[in-house]
């Protein structure tokens, strides 16, 4: 892999050093036994390798903790315990505690493609960008290909951001060293704050770039908050309210928009044969 060596800093606005290169990957786990072995081995089977794994157990009682541990003689994956506190201050505990130039969300049951690191950075320094995501597939609790794949907008603005996310939170990668770290709302209570990182990630320039190819898998999982659209209609409501600062008009108008989109994103299975 070429360029500067990990051991070369560049330095933030918010004056902290982080490592040239490296790519801090924040994954939060709670009871995550089932999927988080193939999780891990996805990021092991990255081709860009200059990267730390940092895992935050959010009070799993499971056997998520040794699971993980397991893996720990890889000196890049690093285990941070806490009590149960939520995703949002799962990833912040890990953003706290992150070296790299570059940032990425990942959950404990989603996959990148061995190439997703390699491609992203690329593509990332093409478009001279401080924020990129990609193209994803969907995938059931087998690992069975599941939906069509969603095909990441080509150019996603602030504006596009106020009504529907365009960013998978698993494809992206945010570079930490113009800007400095960006924290999760905690405030929100873990539902819908990788929205809103992103929506205060790309609000820094006011866009970001999607790469068309797909790089990710996401897995669909029976009974999952996401999956379940007519539970979400109020929490998006009062997201569009109380985080976007809409009116209540604008409010409606945008829950319509990301309602349409789930429909489109949801509802039309392609099984591989």
């Amino acid at each position: 892999m070429k360029g500067k060596s990990n051991l070369d800093k560049v330095k933030p606005t918010n004056n902290e050093k982080l490592i040239s290169g490296l790519v801090s990957i924040i994954m939060p786990c709670y009871n995550g036994e089932t999927f988080i072995k193939e999780t891990i081995e996805s990021v092991l089977n990255q081709t860009y390798q200059l990267w730390e794994l940092l895992i935050i157990d959010d009070g799993s009682q499971d056997n998520s903790v040794d699971i993980i541990k397991s893996y720990q003689a890889d000196q890049r994956i690093k285990l941070i315990q806490q009590p149960n506190g939520g995703s949002a201050m799962a990833r912040n505990n890990g953003i706290r505690h992150s070296q790299g130039q570059y940032m990425a969300l990942l959950d404990s049951d989603d996959i990148w493609l061995p190439n997703f690191l390699e491609e992203q950075i690329k593509f990332m320094k093409s478009k001279n960008a401080i924020c990129v995501c990609c193209s994803y597939g969907r995938i059931d609790e087998k690992s069975n290909d599941i939906l069509k794949p969603v095909i990441a907008k080509k150019v996603i603005t602030s504006k596009d951001m106020q009504a529907v996310d365009y960013v998978g939170t698993l494809t992206g990668v945010y570079d930490q060293s113009k800007h400095g770290k960006i924290y999760l709302r905690k405030e929100l209570n873990s539902l819908l704050d990788d929205y809103a990182f992103f929506v205060d990630v790309i609000n820094l320039e006011g866009v970001a770039y999607g790469n068309p190819e797909i790089l990710a898998k996401y897995r669909v999982r029976q009974g999952s908050m996401t999956s379940n659209k007519k539970k979400l209609i109020m929490k998006h409501y009062r997201f569009y309210r109380d985080v976007l600062k809409q009116h209540k008009i604008k409010s409606g108008v945008s829950v319509c928009k990301w309602a349409i989109n789930g429909f489109l994103k949801y509802n039309v299975i392609h099984r591989k044969k």
